[in-house]
Parts: structure tokens; C-alpha cells; sequence
């Protein structure tokens, strides 16, 4: 017997989509609860300041790497493409952060969910992917189930819910530089460089509405520094090994999180179309969970065969 190529085995191609799926659920979990913190911060903070510090905390607590990795983390032939995946992650986060404040938990992280539907376009133009027919019809199925919870038509389109959409638009841009630059960049150094960019970045806009926080608010925008970092660190990693178009989706599991917060902290009731509306969203993404497994045992057989 000969093997042409060593390819890995079952277990290794298996545990690759599971790991990044992991990531991203964990990244997910990180980012809600730091919706949550950005809520609570904006009731005394505009939302640019509290996007500033954000920034400002979460390099403090990315600091670290570069303790771990020493000066060279910081080395890179990619600058220009970190810079703009810098301005287009600060617009999103400037856009998101406001929508935060003026819109209901749930109806701000809804909207944000056409986001996958811009990175699976994005991911089939500018990366390349293959992204088939059920996929595609998964993530329209998915935004269907946001289009419940918004309920178009029904809900005046106020400046908080444009500037979510604008948000989501950018939040996919974002995702798919990263996957760029992940292809040649260390995750541990995407999250440096990037915080270190944001820091100075996001200050103009901060010092336009700026007022110093009371000693609540220090908590909770140190609390969004840290669970940002650590979600981004996660996200980074979810996204090197794994596909963004199939990835992308799993960020829809933040919504019982801010539902939950949302009642419980702010009072905000969930009617039957957001229950409706999740359920579709849940769904669709069962079902593309389920096909990336197809799609996993395929690449298993077919690696199977050039084993002679």
C-alpha cells in the first residue's frame, strides 16, 4: 500500500469545524454579555465614549500577549490592511454601540443578525468560498426570522435602527478582513494590532461628547474592555480555522442572552414575534450546523481515497 499524500486523519478533520464552531460559540457568549455592559455604561455615557474606552480597557487587558509573545508580535507586513479593517470595525462598533443605546436589547441584536447574510455574499466574492444552495437558503431563512422579530412596516424605522443595519453592514466587511488576515497573521496579533489601532481611532469621537464616569461606570466599561478582547480573541481563532459563511450564523445564539438581560435589568418584555422570530433563527441554524457535518464527512471520504 501507498500513500500518495499524508492527509490528517478522521479525527483531525472532524475536530477542526467543531473547535471553530466552539470558538465561536464562546465569542458569542462574551460578546452578549458585553451588550449587556455597553447597556448599562450608555444610561450615564454616550455610546462613542463608551466605545473609546472599550478600546482603551481592552488593550490593557490584551497587553498581556504581548508580554507572552514578546516586540515581534507587533511585526507585519500588513499594515495597511489592519488600518482598514480598523476604520471599518470602528465604524461598526460606533454604529452598533448607539444602536445599543437607543434600542431595545433584543431589536438591536436582531438587527444585527443581517449580518450574516452580507458575509456570505461578501465570503463568496471576496474569499471565494462555495457556499451551495441549502446554505444559502439556511441564512435567508435566518434573516426571514430577524425580518419577524423587527417586524418591517409595523416598526417605525427610527435613526437607532438604521444605524444598527448600517452596523451589520459593516460588522460582515469587518469579519471578512479578518478572515483575510488571517490567513497569514497570528490571532494574538490581529487582536493587539487592532485594539492598539482602535485606541486612538475612537478618541476624536469620544472627546466630542465626553464626560468623566462615576465609579458604576468605571466598572462597566472596564467589563466591556475585557469581554470584548476576550470575545474578539476568541472570534480571531473561530475564523482561522474554520469557514466564515458557516461560522457567522452561530452568532445568532447571543439573542437568549440579551432577552434574558434585557427583562430582567431594563424591563423589556419579549413578545411572540421575537419568540417566533428566534425559533426560525434557531432553526436555520440547525440546519446549516447540519450540513457543514455533511459537508465534513465528504471531505473525510474523499481524503480516505487517495489512501491506496
Amino acid at each position: 500500500m501507498r500513500i500518495r499524500d499524508t492527509p490528517p486523519g478522521p479525527g483531525a478533520v472532524m475536530a477542526a469545524p467543531l473547535h471553530a464552531a466552539g470558538l465561536m460559540l464562546a465569542a458569542t457568549v462574551m460578546f452578549g454579555f458585553m451588550t449587556v455592559a455597553i447597556r448599562l455604561a450608555t444610561q450615564e455615557l454616550h455610546a462613542f465614549e463608551v466605545a473609546f474606552f472599550r478600546n482603551f480597557f481592552g488593550l490593557l487587558f490584551a497587553l498581556p500577549l504581548l508580554l507572552k509573545h514578546g516586540p515581534g508580535l507587533l511585526q507585519t507586513r500588513k499594515l495597511p490592511l489592519y488600518f482598514a479593517r480598523c476604520v471599518i470595525g470602528l465604524m461598526s462598533m460606533l454604529a452598533g454601540f448607539w444602536a445599543i443605546s437607543q434600542l431595545p436589547l433584543a431589536q438591536a441584536v436582531s438587527l444585527s443578525y443581517s449580518t450574516p447574510l452580507f458575509v456570505t455574499i461578501g465570503a463568496v466574492f471576496a474569499l471565494g468560498e462555495t457556499v451551495r444552495a441549502r446554505r444559502w437558503t439556511a441564512v435567508i431563512i435566518g434573516f426571514l426570522g430577524v425580518m419577524l422579530i423587527v417586524r418591517p412596516g409595523f416598526v417605525a424605522l427610527t435613526p437607532g435602527v438604521l444605524a444598527a443595519l448600517l452596523g451589520a453592514v459593516f460588522s460582515a466587511c469587518t469579519a471578512i478582513s479578518i478572515k483575510f488576515l488571517s490567513r497569514t497573521e497570528r490571532p494574538d496579533a490581529i487582536v493587539l494590532m487592532t485594539t492598539l489601532l482602535w485606541v486612538p481611532l475612537s478618541l476624536p469621537t469620544a472627546l466630542w461628547v465626553w464626560e468623566w464616569p462615576s465609579a458604576a461606570g468605571w466598572l462597566w466599561v472596564a467589563t466591556t474592555g475585557a469581554l470584548g478582547t476576550a470575545g474578539h480573541m476568541l472570534w480571531t481563532r473561530a475564523f482561522r480555522i474554520g469557514e466564515i459563511s458557516a461560522l457567522t450564523p452561530i452568532s445568532f445564539m447571543q439573542l437568549p442572552i440579551v432577552v434574558v438581560a434585557g427583562f430582567l435589568l431594563f424591563g423589556e418584555s419579549v413578545d411572540r414575534w421575537t419568540i417566533a422570530g428566534a425559533l426560525v433563527i434557531f432553526g436555520a441554524n440547525a440546519y446549516i450546523a447540519q450540513r457543514e457535518s455533511v459537508r465534513v464527512r465528504r471531505v473525510i471520504a474523499a481524503d480516505a481515497s487517495t489512501i491506496e
